[in-house]
């Protein structure tokens, strides 16, 4: 997506404190696309302040939240540990200002991390609405895989209780993982591997092993969805 378009735009929403991830959010992604440019975009005006010392050629920081101040729309919005503070209920409305931001043919990446990116969950939603939800951990550093239950984002931190969708996948994950045990012995990867093909007999996983080999699993989120509310 990024390499098709002619000088994208990427948003780093509500970096934080420190200018790091956006920084780095140029650096990663001109790997792929060296024409992007990478906007962080900062509520508190002194965290802009603060950051601007950091710019850099196609990296630039602004102040503003959800209206998303760009010169065009952008392609990509990653909002990364913004939505802890709301109500389950604000987000849909959120999510639809957010998508209707973004490009015609983009995406917004909305989820929370832990402090430093170990683990993390993910809802990729274009500008029809959400698409999949991704799990990712650093393996390694997982007991099983619902230890990832506390970095849900906030449309299913609160779903996962029995008779949910994301409560049963989590638990159907965590049987999988216990019954790939015996792989542990080729390492963590090679368990995740196994889990994971044997998650995608019952789920819609829409990732494939190259993503699985990263830590990751990507799960289509009408699958996961919640059965009721209005996110």
């Amino acid at each position: 997506m990024l390499r098709a378009a002619v000088a994208p735009v990427a948003v780093d929403l509500g970096y934080g404190a420190a200018p790091w991830t956006a920084v780095e959010l140029l650096h990663r992604l001109r790997t792929a696309a060296p024409g992007v440019r990478v906007v962080g975009i900062e509520i508190d005006p002194a965290r802009v302040a603060g950051a601007k010392p950091y710019e850099e050629e196609g990296l630039t920081f602004r102040l503003g939240g959800f209206e998303v101040p760009t010169d065009r729309p952008p392609l990509l919005i990653r909002a990364a540990n913004v939505l802890r503070q709301y109500d389950e209920d604000q987000v849909a409305e959120v999510w639809q200002r957010l998508c209707a931001r973004l490009a015609p043919e983009g995406l917004l990446v909305e989820g929370t991390c832990d402090e430093i990116g170990r683990r993390h969950v993910w809802v990729a939603l274009g500008p029809e609405g959400p698409r999949t939800v991704t799990f990712a951990t650093r393996l390694g550093s997982l007991d099983q895989p619902s230890d990832l239950a506390e970095r849900l984002p906030k449309a299913l931190i609160h779903r996962n209780v029995p008779g949910e969708p994301v409560h049963a996948f989590l638990r159907d994950f965590d049987r999988a993982w216990a019954a790939a045990a015996p792989y542990a012995s080729y390492g963590a990867r090679q368990r995740w591997i196994r889990t994971v093909r044997a998650l995608s007999a019952d789920w819609p996983v829409v990732d494939g092993s190259s993503r699985w080999r990263q830590g990751e699993v990507t799960v289509a989120w009408g699958a996961l969805a919640p059965r009721s509310g209005s996110a």
